[in-house]
């Protein structure tokens, strides 16, 4: 039986990076052009309709060439792993969660609710990586149901998040989706949007106080819960990857992050999201060259791939 054409991109995430032979093939026989004059039609969905970097080609060297230094980011693995049943319906999706064990919704964040991933997301903010998880783990501790994070007092909630950071603004945020989700639809769940098209998960999402209006931050938010949370194709615009994607000349100099987003959602490949995603925010933690102010967050794992790219 033939695959569909998106079932067969979606496997392509999950094949195994070529050998290095390749990868020197791929940067011998190409470079990364600074120009963006490369092809001769306009993007009509990109606010940079001229611009036409990043090609396909491009972002397939950057992958090869970051997963050749970094092989697959750990904490992303597992999220990596079930892009095999992104095409089932959610009810199939549960039974294959039931039968098989090791495949889950939200293996970043233990439990795997789409409302796990938002709020995991928000905490996140402005903190490590570290501190974050602490947030969340103290969170569901202290309040092991979303119905009773909302009945909590909110100094309460405050205090438990306190380790992350920004705790009286992120408790504010989460109390208010869980307040108008129980108003606007009865209960306090998030998994509907699973079989929604993208632009009205955006919607939806943006429509909650505290997620909303259209930021960087609310970007970023949104994004983060549609590719890992909900596998849909998308390309969240954190700080590491808007300073890789300016110093290699992805989008113009005069990009925000808001317009970054709109831009590289456009260009690159839906079958390379998710992997160069990743890719591209664990370089910017490891390597010196790549991080703000040269300093890593984490121990750098060689020289930099993408040093003779910047612009």
């Amino acid at each position: 039986m033939g695959m569909s054409r998106k079932t067969q991109v979606k496997k392509r995430r999950i094949s195994s990076p070529p050998p290095p032979s390749t990868l020197l093939l791929h940067h011998s026989e190409h470079h990364l052009l600074p120009n963006s004059e490369t092809t001769t039609s306009a993007n009509p969905r990109s606010p940079y309709p001229n611009f036409q970097r990043p090609t396909p080609q491009e972002c397939l060297i950057v992958r090869d060439a970051l997963i050749s230094l970094h092989g697959f980011p750990e904490e992303f693995a597992e999220f990596r792993r079930k892009e095999a049943v992104v095409n089932d319906s959610f009810e199939e999706k549960q039974q294959k969660l039931d039968d098989e064990g090791e495949v889950r919704i939200a293996p970043l964040i233990q439990g795997g609710s789409v409302l796990d991933g938002l709020v995991s997301v928000i905490l996140s903010q402005n903190t490590t990586d570290v501190n974050s998880r602490r947030a969340f783990e103290s969170l569901k501790l202290a309040f092991p149901t979303w119905e009773d994070v909302h009945a909590a007092e909110s100094k309460s909630v405050v205090n438990t998040i306190k380790c992350g950071g920004l705790a009286e603004t992120k408790a504010s945020c989460i109390k208010n989706i869980l307040s108008a989700l129980l108003e606007q639809k009865g209960k306090i769940c998030l998994d509907y949007l699973r079989e929604m098209p993208i632009d009205k998960i955006k919607a939806e999402l943006r429509h909650f106080k505290g997620v909303g209006p259209k930021t960087a931050l609310i970007c970023w938010q949104v994004a983060c819960v549609l590719m890992f949370y909900l596998q849909k194709d998308d390309f969240p615009v954190d700080t590491h990857v808007f300073r890789i994607v300016k110093a290699i000349g992805w989008v113009p100099s005069e990009a925000n992050r808001e317009k970054a987003y709109l831009h590289l959602n456009s260009q690159i490949p839906d079958d390379l999201k998710f992997d160069l995603n990743c890719l591209l925010v664990t370089h910017g933690k490891h390597c010196e060259k790549c991080t703000k102010g040269h300093r890593a967050q984490r121990t750098p794992l060689g020289s930099c791939p993408l040093s003779s790219y910047y612009v």
